[in-house]
């Protein structure tokens, strides 16, 4: 009677798969500066824009791209806080890394795009409005950003998507980008 030895697990960084987790039966993280896509589709729910700033912030965490998450979620929240308040249906937020250089869009289905709130006959807003300082902010934290109307399309639904990009300024972290996973 055989029996099959079993695989010696590989030396290599600890990916958080846990003590009995072999190494050889699981994918080795992208490195550091392979192009990677996530997408979080959500529906107009106040909810929506704290579920997807927690779900960037674990993203660029596990990433080793902790240099961009304090502007990433607070353009990010403009946009989706946006979204929900201006529109009735979902929104879609994607996030896109081609190093050195994250992109982060938020589609909506409204195709208006926003416009810098004005005082009747005076420059752009100042800080006694409540709302309308969200292109502002894009403006002074975002490297680049812009945005395209949609129009309807015979297999779905138009609407627009703004985006923005934040490049890194430094290099890739110390491990050279290899992140501990995220463990359920």
């Amino acid at each position: 009677m055989s029996t099959d030895p079993q695989p010696k697990p590989v030396a290599g960084p600890d990916l958080g798969l846990g003590p009995d987790a072999n190494p050889q039966l699981h994918p080795v993280p992208n490195p550091f500066t392979e192009p990677w896509q996530y997408e979080l589709s959500f529906p107009c729910d106040p909810r929506g824009p704290r579920i997807a700033r927690t779900t960037l912030r674990a993203i660029l965490g596990a990433h080793g791209l902790t240099e961009l998450t304090y502007r990433a979620e607070l353009l990010a929240s403009e946009l989706i806080t946006n979204s929900v308040r201006h529109t009735k249906g979902p929104a879609t937020v994607r996030l896109h890394w081609l190093f050195p250089v994250l992109r982060v869009s938020v589609w909506d289905m409204s195709p208006d795009l926003p416009e810098p709130r004005r005082r009747r006959g005076g420059p752009p807003s100042g800080s006694e409005q409540e709302g309308g300082r969200g292109l502002v902010i894009l403006d002074l934290v975002a490297d680049r950003w812009g945005g395209c109307a949609i129009g309807e399309e015979p297999y779905g639904p138009g609407g627009k998507t703004i985006w923005f990009e934040l490049a890194l300024n430094s290099g890739p972290p110390p491990d050279h980008g290899v992140a501990p996973s995220l463990a359920a």
